[in-house]
């Protein structure tokens, strides 16, 4: 009995020593991000904040995502409370992010993204349209959704021997971590209850505002711009000055 209490103690000894790594190594992360933020606000006069920037590293944004995949992407979850004062940021993009949280944290998200924008800011949420896929499934299929159907199949259901909507809708709603889709209504709802106003629809890849065209990345990221627009629904809106 005293060798196993002799044991454990050890154990419990090196569970300690790891918590108190970890710890550590939490507070000079957080330390670093923190000088990463004051950098960027204090060099850049238009400040432009990417959420979910997954690769993407745009010139002049402050890129986040949950899992950065690199130094220039710095770590932050849009599920909880953003580290960044109020009225900070001139533009927020959101690209194929939304649609991966649920619709209470979707709802979150958009109230820290008011909070953080400046009065007369804007945000950009490009996402899955919810209406284009369920469109897939009925009698009036279109060239485009065929070959959407074809697309989606050919690249993400090699083990599914015929193309039908009713498979690429399911992959829809379970793949990637999907949580939430959304069509225009739904998301105009979400902007509006985060007090959000001028709500827009734009095409992939436009805005009326200079520093928001071209930025998103989707399809650069599965290799087809065209699907990618097809697939995907782009809103802005401005938080009232």
């Amino acid at each position: 009995m005293a060798a196993v209490r002799k044991i454990l103690k050890k154990s419990e000894a090196v569970v300690a020593i790891a918590r108190g790594l970890r710890k550590m190594l939490g507070i000079t992360n957080r330390m670093k991000r923190a000088k990463r933020i004051r950098e960027y606000l204090r060099v850049n006069r238009i400040k432009k904040l990417m959420l979910g920037a997954g690769s993407a590293s745009l010139p002049g944004w402050l890129c986040t995502d949950l899992s950065p995949v690199s130094g220039e992407v710095i770590y932050l979850d849009v599920t909880k409370p953003f580290p960044f004062d109020s009225a900070q940021f001139d533009y927020i993009s959101g690209e194929h992010l939304i649609e991966h949280i649920s619709w209470d944290d979707g709802r979150l998200m958009l109230l820290e993204c008011y909070r953080v924008l400046k009065p007369g800011g804007i945000i950009r949420i490009a996402t899955p349209d919810l209406a284009v896929l369920l469109g897939l499934y009925g009698f009036n299929m279109t060239p485009e959704g065929e070959k959407y159907i074809t697309w989606i199949t050919d690249r993400y259901l090699t083990n599914i021997e015929v193309k039908k909507s009713q498979f690429v809708i399911n992959n829809a709603f379970r793949r990637w971590g999907h949580q939430f889709l959304y069509d225009g209504e739904i998301l105009e709802l979400a902007l509006k209850k985060a007090g959000f106003k001028d709500i827009t629809r734009c095409k992939y890849g436009e805005s009326f505002h200079e520093h928001l065209r071209g930025i998103e990345y989707h399809g650069k990221n599965v290799g087809s711009i065209e699907m990618a627009t097809y697939e995907t629904m782009v809103y802005e809106a401005k938080r009232p000055e």
